[in-house]
């Protein structure tokens, strides 16, 4: 069994896009609000799949790229059922994996904005 270290929010952030990567989500998006006032996490890591299976393959892969590379697990996970809009939290990094129509609806991009926006390209 692997030691639990601390492990940054950047890092975890890093984690979670990879672990999309690995399963070519669509549209990554981190939004770093470390300097946002009244943020409730350090980081937004926001993507996109394809289908309702994609989204929960993308949300699965996170999870399993995070325990393997960094021995930690969301906090919690929300929206398997149906998989239109998983979130897992793990604190300190909050990620969204959103069908394409549920992530325009909900714009968090547009809500939170004034964090440090960055795109990630294929790799």
């Amino acid at each position: 069994m692997k030691v639990k270290t601390a492990v940054t929010s950047e890092q975890l952030a890093m984690a979670a896009v990879e672990g999309i990567r690995d399963k070519k989500g669509v549209d990554i998006v981190t939004i770093d609000l470390r300097k946002v006032k009244g943020a409730v996490t350090d980081f937004f890591v926001i993507a996109t799949g394809t289908s309702d299976r994609h989204v929960a393959t993308l949300a699965d892969s996170v999870e399993n790229y995070i325990r393997e590379t960094l021995n930690d697990k969301p906090f919690s996970r929300e929206g398997l059922q149906h998989a239109e809009w998983v979130l897992l939290d793990y604190v300190n990094v909050v990620v969204h994996v959103f069908l394409d129509n549920k992530r325009h609806f909900y714009d968090i991009e547009g809500l939170w904005g004034d964090g440090d926006v960055k795109h990630w390209g294929d790799k």
